[in-house]
């Protein structure tokens, strides 16, 4: 009787395990879809009109203060508001811009012209304490081409300048989304700034050039660096999360952390220097294709050796001259050089231990010592990342397959 009641309690024992573990996996497991509906709703390619940062040339004359700006359009004209937003579809003028990607470039002009007495309260345009009037001149929107995509307009904007010699600051208001500026005229010296939520540029002088110290330059880049893995460096992030789920062991984690971030830094360098120059079109697939790689060898083969360091520093190669290209939208010539490289990359550093760091406090530290972590957590989570990046690669490569 004895034996028998061993039995069953035995059995009752390991059905409460089985539930426990199952319960675990479930929840954990949902949790990571979760995660993943978010991220993938958040990349639907039918809601494929992203945020771009405008990029404005500025050229500070004697009487005259010229932008010669590229934006897409559409949004400027549909008063949709840029701040937080990640796709106009999200906006509630979705439906007026996307009738305005469908007009042809001679009634998107006549919309600008029309609405331009109210949209040009937004630029940020002072003389000192003078305020300048912006007026529309030159309009360059070309033909409507992949409904999908945004198309890229050209418009010139000038102000007439008070005649007192006064400094100029040129912004536009944080509803019009990031502003890239760069000063023309001023070479390798040029100054060249990002600008958000309404912010305004430097002093910009009419005689000679605005300048910045390499101190200040090197403090905004480590910023800007950061930003770009938190929050706009989506991929950037799944991919180090890929990391993460290899193994959180010390030496496994800093081997590949650490290969990873040499060879991002090399091509950086190259790229931005101009040794190094690959498209976009071909950077951002591979880029995908890494992710699907890094995941699925999560799955299949979790043990460090010489290969999946050598892999891993090969898809960092890749995403460095991804790094690179926004790197260059932020301008600024040769001008301390040194300083906007060396900003930038300890930034990325930083934007991509804040992530690891958040994995390990969310999951490996609660989670990581328990027998279930790899079955329940570590492999439902690079399936998932797997996912997430091949979809990224068909969408990237054949992007009209989900229009």
């Amino acid at each position: 009787m004895t034996n028998s009641n061993d039995r069953i309690q035995f059995i009752l024992a390991c059905a409460g395990a089985f539930r426990l573990a199952w319960a675990t996996a479930k929840s954990s497991l949902a949790l990571v879809l979760h995660v993943f509906l978010i991220l993938f709703a958040a990349q639907n390619p039918s809601h494929a009109h992203e945020i771009r940062p405008s990029i404005a040339d500025v050229t500070v004359g004697a009487a005259t203060l010229t932008l010669e700006i590229q934006l897409t359009l559409e949004t400027f004209v549909a008063g949709i508001d840029l701040q937080g937003l990640d796709d106009t579809d999200n906006a509630p003028q979705a439906a007026r811009y996307d009738e305005l990607r469908a007009m042809d470039a001679t009634e998107l002009g006549r919309e600008l012209q029309e609405i331009w007495p109210v949209r040009r309260a937004t630029f940020l345009l002072m003389a000192g304490n003078t305020p300048l009037q912006a007026d529309l001149g030159e309009i360059d929107i070309p033909d409507v081409g992949d409904s999908t995509l945004p198309r890229d307009s050209r418009i010139i904007v000038t102000a007439a300048l008070p005649d007192d010699g006064t400094d100029v600051t040129v912004g536009w208001a944080a509803e019009n989304g990031p502003l890239i500026i760069r000063q023309v005229g001023g070479g390798e010296n040029a100054y060249a700034a990002l600008l958000e939520l309404g912010m305004v540029s430097v002093p910009l002088p009419r005689i000679g050039f605005a300048v910045e110290s390499a101190g200040t330059v090197f403090t905004r880049f480590i910023v800007q660096g950061f930003e770009h893995i938190i929050p706009k460096g989506l991929d950037h992030i799944v991919f180090v999360l890929g990391l993460f789920f290899f193994s959180l062991a010390l030496r496994p984690l800093l081997t590949q952390v650490t290969a990873f971030t040499l060879a991002h830094t090399v091509t950086l360098a190259l790229a931005a220097l101009g040794i190094v120059q690959i498209p976009a079109s071909i950077v951002e697939p591979l880029i995908a294709a890494s992710i699907v790689f890094v995941a699925v060898e999560n799955i299949l083969r979790p043990k460090l050796g010489v290969w999946r360091t050598a892999v891993v520093f090969g898809f960092g190669l890749l995403h460095g001259l991804g790094f690179a290209s926004v790197l260059g939208e932020l301008g600024g010539g040769q001008a301390n050089f040194i300083a906007r490289l060396i900003g930038f990359n300890i930034g990325v550093e930083f934007g991509q231990l804040a992530v690891i760091l958040a994995a390990l406090l969310l999951v490996g530290l609660p989670f990581g010592k328990r027998p279930w972590y790899r079955n329940a957590i570590a492999i439902p989570a690079s399936l998932i990342i797997a996912v997430i990046g091949a979809y990224w690669f068909v969408e990237r490569v054949w992007p009209s397959a989900f229009a």
